[in-house]
């Protein structure tokens, strides 16, 4: 271990979930003078806390005497302990945290709840969501906004006093972000006073603090931190000292956690301090009472330790996992040679990967732990649910792993605690682990080893059961256990590249570059297999790598975060260089003071220096890092503050693009202060490499073993890691093994053995690649590309997200994308938003049809036009075909909606269309790309020049983001293509379009199995239901099974006819409905395809609501008569109440290029708005929550109030709008807008006359409800507020201090009020341990995988 020599014992202690890894040093600094130790982290029949156990026997060794538990450690014989901890992570996930109250502004008492109304999994009808963490809400009566909008056309900026010469009761203030902040209303101190005593003595001790806007404007948030204190709260987390960010909901749900963690951490501290002789950290160093303090540091979550005084609960959620990414980085990587480190941490129930390079680490300030989304610097750690405990399952023809894992109790199988089979198992079974050097802690009187007759009985019981499924499908070939349990470890390879490749190339990185460090109990197991799946030619592993997190806690600096809001235009010019250094500057100061107080003196302590950087009109912000001066003077000329070149450059390499016309907005300014312990004496890995001499292995093995490697088994030697030594080298196949970590070495591959780490090098396998059979098919292989082409879809979702421009697809994430078979019959498409499912499918097959021997290489479609597969014309379908030897083998498609694309009105969502043209653009089929080449002339005519053409309609009111965001789509769809290129190289075409057609197959029998057992239910009857559309216009379905083949008609005769207004849908929607519902019905994760609807016949009668004329309006069809359909065939199958049965669209803006008057310059704006979803037999429904055929996301809201002229009066649950029954139906919300401005405003919504239905006794839920409250000149002058009824659809101009009120529906209630609850509690696998940065900024496209 390195530290300063000479100064006493130096420990470091990584206390973990199952274990507490200690690593000490004596002080030699050397590295085989340490001292490991590894002891359970809860053994109360011998010790009450394991950090100060291992603390006592690392003393015990080091002195030679034997310290008596309970005797109080002597702080003199130590220099420091730095320690992470779980304790924060697990009072989350356990919800074991403080008893808390949030306190907020006046309208925002759900704003947690409600979140950003999105659901976890898009396919669960039971809507879970984790709950939150207060017990109590308080809503101060005060408010402030930001005075100016960034959406502003004419870019309008308040000029205001400093903060420090403002006048006391000035209505117009700066804020700390130098942004007008308009006061509206100050908080009266007696009343909030009173409030807080009434929570007080609700015997709450602990509150959070987020007030709208308090990221920039403090005042209010500290007041009542200050009457808090006064009233003897123990604990008051105010969010703007926390993190002072933009973004509520965010930063409420932080200030909560801080709340709710912080005494417990505290609590933690204080005992952990009790075992000691005198004080611990920096205070009790300085004071020396008494024996002399030691120093104490905590791991946070960002990497960095904080003395022990100052460590808090929101910053130590990440605690133990970040110092196991600080160890690898700090050994794994060398700032010479500069080759990037792939993270892979695989432990029980859970794998983090993580990426270190370019010689600091990557941070993200938006993560979800344990549900909880938090504001805070954290390690861009990301979490996949397989681990060696991961079950195993073979489901509708599938191999699956996890997400359920075994845990500690039972375990797996071979744990000897009647668990099931598990990934630990296959590895056993397979001769992958090792028994003799597995502790012998199972069994009855915890004295035997692992299991090995029980994993290979369950085996051979599991093998049997998929051969006599595989035989009645018609398969001939059987399967041994040997290949069953290689699948199983196959598939959960798969599972855990993807994450992985997520992480590196959604941020411009080649996965293939980097070096993979492996770490964590059963990393070593999996490791050759991950590299060769992703590219990568060596592995590291560290000796220490089963204990790498503690020791990544003795290599880690301390650091000290300091954070503020800006709203400064980035310019070159010296004047606005001059204040963001001079910001930076005092910022570099206070981190100065507060490290100089731990006792660092100024030549060990050193700055990053950051912005915080957009573009103008985008929330995609990077974190740019002042240039070094060697980075400097190899990009920028030598200029050590080109702040705006670095940023162009990290968006090129992020997003793939730049936006050279738009202003370029610094959001924050950031100082990180280093505290330097020591510098790193051994040698880096590389500088190792280098130097040594291998020698092959001879005779040194343990004994020799049958292990099942691709093929088959073959005998491979095992080694005992401590008989073999510096530069030995081990071919492959072997097995290198000692009593913590087991490592493969597969055919092909070699190890080496340096000082500090195991280095396997991969090179070609000396075994052929298998020869894959396609007139038979393998449900491993099945299995693995159901993994394939979802991980494509996903993918191309992330290229779009991160290439778009618009707050639409970047921030709303309303967008899908798929792969398609050369029919154009859907192969996957990622989980993004259900109405998207099958109805792309429809486009693609009829572009295919239309365009048939006419595309070349290069060529792309573009079509929104509702007779031609499209939904409604503001979701623009952008396909394209991928050839080999000249011909057509699949397509990808990526649907994106845009703001706006013309027509009648703003935002393109009419309420009172009658005609397709009132609606906007509308393209049947065009060329966008030709052999390459983007044709922009012609989509200009499309979307701005040509809808202006008609009667009152206006072009694109927002060109350029209609322009940026195809050419995403088009940047997402070229992935798709290169990623099943790389496919097809790997396996070949033949196999890839085998697969591609038998997931298919796979997804169609899913579907039969389904309506064979709905058969069964209903005794054979037939299903039917029947609904109506607000107008009146009834949706009537009959579904007809037939039960020995397993397929079903859907024949919605009775349907009403066309209306001549825009709640037609084109068939494409009814077949998205029908896809989604089957899905949710199933309850399991199958592929989603053409296959789906293979087993379905739909009967549509023409020229009806669900299959309209080519000129009827459609806007409505897609997102309110849609939600009609998935209600009526819900209540078919009995399945649920129905849910609020709309989308709520509000658009609201101006301007517009109308024919023969002056062009405007303006925005459009668009959003849906959440409501309640239906109860079930076993569930109850959730509240404020977006449900089926949509899962877009709400713009926050101060970002909402910061981008247009708008303030949010209220945003909170509609209290009993859900129906009654035995299982309630959630509540909807209030959303209650005033408009600074005038504005054109839209509503386009359904369930204001027909009410969403209750099931079995349930009641109905509540209809929605538009208001309109119009301020009005009475004949004094003077004004009054009237509420006047908009109906479900309408549009008005409003004027400035004119609001609109929408109360959304509830959903119905199942099974008669008073009747027993029959509540199913099911804990979420999934959320088992973090989501992690992937989760919070993807959760809607992978939620469901």
């Amino acid at each position: 271990m390195d530290q300063p020599r000479g100064k006493g014992l130096s420990i470091a202690i990584d206390r973990g979930g199952t274990f507490t890894d200690c690593v000490g040093n004596p002080g030699t600094g050397r590295l085989e003078d340490d001292i490991v130790i590894k002891l359970l982290s809860e053994d109360p029949s011998n010790y009450e806390d394991a950090p100060l156990e291992g603390i006592r026997r690392i003393l015990s060794k080091v002195t030679g005497r034997e310290i008596p538990r309970g005797e109080a450690i002597d702080t003199s014989l130590i220099h420091s302990i730095r320690m992470g901890t779980t304790v924060a992570t697990n009072a989350l996930l356990e919800r074991k945290g403080e008893k808390i109250a949030l306190v907020v502004s006046k309208g925002f008492r759900d704003c947690l709840q409600i979140g950003n109304q999105s659901r976890p999994r898009i396919f669960d009808l039971a809507i879970k969501r984790p709950d939150v963490l207060y017990e109590a809400v308080v809503e101060v009566d005060e408010r402030v906004t930001l005075e100016d909008y960034a959406e502003d056309p004419q870019r309008n900026v308040t000029t205001t006093a400093p903060r420090d010469q403002s006048q006391p009761n000035a209505q117009v203030v700066r804020g700390l972000s130098s942004e007008a902040v308009r006061i509206l209303k100050r908080p009266v101190e007696e009343t909030v006073r009173s409030q807080l005593q009434q929570i007080y003595d609700r015997g709450i001790r602990s509150i959070a603090v987020c007030l709208m806007h308090g990221y920039t404007f403090p005042d209010h948030e500290a007041l009542v931190g200050r009457l808090a204190a006064e009233i003897g709260f123990h604990h008051v987390s105010l969010s703007h000292q926390l993190m002072p960010m933009i973004k509520l909901v965010p930063r409420a749900t932080s200030a909560c956690a801080d709340a709710y963690l912080t005494p417990t951490i505290k609590r933690y501290i204080s005992g952990f301090q009790a075992g000691f002789n005198s004080g611990l950290g920096s205070e009790s160093i300085k004071n020396e009472q008494g024996s002399r303090g030691a120093r104490c540091e905590f791991m946070q979550s960002d990497g960095g330790l904080v003395d022990v005084d100052q460590f808090s609960g929101l910053r130590a959620i990440l605690s133990g996992p970040a110092g196991g990414v600080v160890g690898y980085a700090l050994t794994s990587y060398d700032p010479v040679f500069k080759i990037p480190v792939i993270g892979f941490d695989m432990g029980g129930t859970s794998t983090d990967v993580s990426r270190y390079g370019s010689g600091r680490y990557e941070h993200v300030f938006e993560t979800t732990t344990a549900g909880v989304t938090i504001q805070s610097p954290q390690l861009d750690i990301n979490t996949v649910a397989a681990g060696g405990g991961s079950r195993l399952f073979f489901r509708n023809g599938l191999f699956v792993v996890g997400p359920e894992s075994a845990g500690a109790h039972p375990g797996p199988a071979c744990y000897r605690k009647d668990g099931p089979l598990t990934v630990t198992d296959a590895n056993l079974f397979l001769g992958r682990l090792v028994p003799d050097f597995f502790p012998k802690i199972f069994g009855p009187h915890e004295n035997q080893g692992l299991d090995e007759e029980t994993s290979r009985r369950l085996f051979e019981q599991l093998t049997k059961e998929i051969n006599q499924e595989l035989a009645q499908g018609g398969q001939n070939k059987e399967m041994t256990p040997d290949e069953v349990a290689f699948g199983f470890i196959k598939v959960a390879n798969e599972t855990m590249t993807r994450p992985i490749r997520s992480l590196t190339e959604a941020k411009g990185h080649v996965t293939s570059k980097h070096r993979l460090a492996t770490f964590g109990g059963a990393g070593g197991q999996h490791a050759v297999a991950i590299a060769e799946s992703l590219g990568i030619r060596q592995i590291l592993i560290h000796r220490y790598s089963s204990v790498l997190s503690a020791y990544g806690m003795a290599l880690a600096d301390v650091v000290d975060e300091t954070q503020e809001p800006e709203s400064k235009t980035w310019s070159d010019e010296p004047g606005v260089r001059r204040e963001l250094a001079q910001r930076l500057d005092e910022l570099k100061k206070r981190s100065r003071r507060k490290l100089q107080d731990q006792g660092f003196n100024a030549e060990s302590i050193v700055f990053e220096e950051y912005l915080n950087m957009r573009y103008r009109g985008t929330e995609s912000a990077l974190m740019i890092l002042k240039p070094t001066k060697e980075d400097a003077e190899d990009a920028f000329g030598g200029d050590e503050w080109a702040f705006g070149k670095a940023f162009l450059q990290q968006h090129e390499q992020e997003f793939g693009f730049s936006l050279p016309d738009r202003d370029i907005i610094v959001d924050d300014v950031r100082v990180r202060g280093i505290g330097k312990s020591f510098e790193a004496s051994e040698k880096t890995v590389d500088q190792q490499l280098q130097e040594s001499r291998p020698k092959d292995v001879v005779g040194k093995e343990y004994r020799i073993s049958q292990v099942y490697f691709e093929g088959g088994r073959r005998e491979t030697p095992i080694y005992k890691l401590d008989n073999l030594q510096i530069n030995d080298r081990v071919k492959g196949p072997a097995i290198l093994a000692d009593e913590t970590q087991t490592i493969v070495v597969t055919p092909g591959a070699s190890a080496l053995l340096t000082t500090t780490h195991v280095v396997i090098n991969i090179g070609d396998s000396e075994a052929s690649a298998p020869q894959v059979r396609t007139d038979v098919v393998d449900p491993i292989l099945l299995s693995v590309f159901s993994h394939r082409f979802m991980a494509i879809a996903e993918q191309m979702g992330r290229a779009l997200q991160k290439t778009s421009v618009s707050t639409n697809v970047k921030e709303r994430l309303d967008y899908s994308c798929a792969l398609f078979d050369s029919e154009g019959g859907l192969v996957a498409n990622a989980p993004h938003l259900p109405v998207h499912l099958g109805s792309m499918s429809t486009c693609v097959r009829i572009q295919a049809q239309l365009w048939h021997g006419k595309l070349q290489p290069g060529d792309v479609i573009v079509s929104n036009h509702p007779e031609f597969g499209g939904t409604h014309l503001p979701d623009i379908t952008v396909i394209q075909p991928a050839f080999s030897q000249g011909k057509i083998i699949f397509y990808v498609a990526s649907r994106a909606h845009h703001a706006d694309i013309g027509g009648i009105l703003p935002g393109s969502m009419p309420p009172h269309s009658k005609e397709l043209y009132q609606e906007g653009a509308a393209i049947k089929s065009e060329k966008l790309v030709s052999e390459g080449k983007f044709n922009e002339q012609r989509i200009t005519e499309l979307l701005y020049k040509e809808p202006a053409q008609y009667p009152n309609c206006s072009g694109t009111r927002c060109l350029a983001d209609n322009l940026n965001d195809l050419k995403a789509q088009i940047a997402a769809n070229k992935k798709g293509i290169n990623l099943i290129n790389a496919l097809i190289d790997e396996y070949g075409e033949e196999v890839v379009l085998f697969y591609m057609h038998q997931i298919q197959d796979n997804a169609e029998l899913s579907v039969r199995n389904l309506l064979k057992e709905v058969s069964l239910k209903f005794a054979g009857r037939n299903l039917s239901a029947i609904d109506y559309m607000d107008d009146g216009t009834p949706i009537q379905l009959k579904v007809s099974i037939d039960a020995d083949k397993g397929e079903a008609v859907f024949d919605f005769e009775g349907t009403g006819p066309e209306v001549y207004g825009n709640i037609n849908a084109p068939e494409a929607v009814t077949y998205s409905a029908i896809i989604y519902c089957l899905r949710c019905l199933i309850s399991a994760d199958i592929p989603l395809n053409q296959g789906c609807l293979k087993p379905i016949k739909v009967r549509i009668p023409p020229k009806s609501l669900l299959s309209p004329s080519e000129s009827a309006a459609v806007v409505g069809g897609n997102v309110l008569t849609s939600q009609r359909v998935t209600d009526v065939i819900l209540k078919c199958f009995q399945a649920c109440a129905a849910s609020q049965g709309d989308t709520n669209n509000l658009t609201f803006g101006f301007g517009g290029n109308l024919q023969g008057e002056t062009e405007t310059k303006g925005f459009g704006y668009y959003e849906t708005i959440a409501g309640g979803s239906g109860a079930g037999p076993d569930w109850e429904g959730t509240s404020g929550v977006h449900t089926h055929m949509t899962n877009t996301r709400i713009t926050d809201a101060e970002v909402f109030e910061r981008r247009y002229p708008v303030l949010l009066r209220e945003f909170s649950l509609r209290a009993d709008s859900g129906g009654a029954g035995q299982h309630r139906g959630g509540d909807g919300v209030i959303r209650d807008i005033e408009f600074r401005t005038p504005v054109q405003v839209s509503i386009l919504s359904e369930r204001r006359v027909y009410h969403p239905y209750g099931l079995e006794g349930g009641e109905d839920a509540k209809c929605g409800q538009n208001l309109w409250v119009r301020r009005v000149k009475r004949a004094d002058g003077s004004s009054e507020e009237l509420y006047i009824s908009l109906g479900g659809k309408n549009s008005v101009q409003m004027q400035a201090g004119e609001r609109i009120i929408i109360r959304t529906p509830g959903g119905g209630g199942w099974g008669r009020v008073g009747d027993q609850h029959q509540l199913v509690h099911e804990t979420d696998a999934r959320h088992a341990w973090r989501g992690g940065s992937l989760a919070t900024r993807l959760a809607t496209q992978e939620a469901s995988m």
